[in-house]
């Protein structure tokens, strides 16, 4: 096995930083002492290189999301949920505080078990989306003022839940999660309007539609490179699956089927469920899964996996579209891969 290699140019001070958010937040670090590529396929070998490398970026977050790419600044944004806050990372400024709170300001701890932002996603050049768990919608939040616009808020005249992640085609068609896992009592909280946990659709007319219902734990979206298929994941042990829904020209969900089924990976030395995901523009899967991160053909197909020794939550391309960043548990990290992201 090859041992996990930290980055040389972690920021000064990291560590500091990372001690005081956890001690802030009462989280225990978890170290990662080993990483390792699980090759299953021939096929993984032309997607991540025999001299590959994890950095470890930064750590003591609660539980680190929702990482982007903003191109124009060269910077990644992601959000710590429990911390409700969302911070920037760039090799030129290393780790920054850029939002907070994230989510919503002063939450009811009665009611909230995690009141920050989760998922985001791209917008424009100078605006970015992000589900608001908090504050129960998807928000557009400008970068530069900081100031945030309510996007979705609302299905059948009752509120959502807390919305987990969102992404968005580019017609402007937005396909978004709303589990329960804001509410310290998760379905039961009584502050939960929507009697299922839904994969929801906002047309370019702003009006929302529910695509999925049984999905108890629906959780990331994404698309692939031609728009015509809508992956949603479920983190749901005994059932950590992925959906594909197949869209029209117009980002109408035409059919579904079954994309993946990763429960038997579950396992006490591969921790984590189906999560974030993204896809690379050859068409190639990227999801968080039991052990990391599970690579999959654009039919399905196991890969490999790329393991950190930790629960990963998401992952997505950034740099020059090479670099797939990782937020697990408490900490960034990212690989160099051979495959390049949508859009670089």
């Amino acid at each position: 096995m090859r041992k996990l290699l930290v980055a040389a140019a972690v920021v000064a001070g990291m560590a500091s930083i990372g001690s005081a958010l956890a001690a802030e937040q009462g989280v225990t670090p978890v170290k990662i002492e080993e990483a390792r590529i699980d090759r299953w396929d021939p096929a993984m070998d032309a997607i991540v290189p025999q001299d590959w490398k994890i950095e470890k970026l930064a750590e003591g977050f609660g539980w680190a999301e929702g990482p982007i790419w903003v191109k124009k600044g060269g910077y990644l944004l992601f959000t710590d949920v429990p911390g409700n806050k969302m911070w920037k990372w760039s090799e030129k400024g290393g780790l920054e505080k850029f939002l907070d709170p994230s989510g919503a300001a002063n939450p009811d701890t009665t009611v909230w078990r995690e009141a920050g932002a989760n998922g985001l996603a791209i917008l424009d050049s100078k605006t970015i989306l992000l589900a608001d768990t908090g504050s129960r919608n998807i928000q557009k939040l400008d970068l530069k003022t900081k100031k945030k616009t309510p996007v979705a808020w609302a299905y059948d005249g009752k509120k959502l839940s807390s919305p987990n992640d969102v992404t968005r085609t580019k017609s402007g068609v937005l396909f978004f999660t709303d589990p329960p896992y804001g509410f310290r009592k998760f379905d039961a909280a009584p502050e939960k309007e929507q009697p299922f946990n839904g994969v929801y659709r906002m047309g370019k007319d702003g009006k929302v539609s529910v695509i999925e219902k049984e999905l108890h734990r629906p959780n990331g979206v994404a698309l692939s490179p031609d728009e015509r298929t809508l992956y949603v994941t479920q983190s749901e042990p005994g059932k950590a699956i992925i959906l594909a829904f197949s869209l029209d020209k117009k980002g109408h969900v035409t059919g579904k089927k079954l994309f993946a089924d990763l429960s038997d990976l579950a396992a006490p030395d591969a921790p984590g469920l189906p999560d974030g995901l993204t896809v690379a523009s050859d068409g190639t899967v990227f999801t968080s899964g039991p052990g990391g991160v599970i690579v999959l053909s654009k039919d399905g197909k196991r890969l490999g996996r790329i393991r950190n020794g930790k629960a990963t939550a998401n992952c997505k391309f950034g740099d020059d579209g090479r670099t797939l960043y990782l937020t697990s548990h408490n900490t960034l990290a990212r690989i160099r891969l051979n495959v390049s992201g949508q859009g670089f």
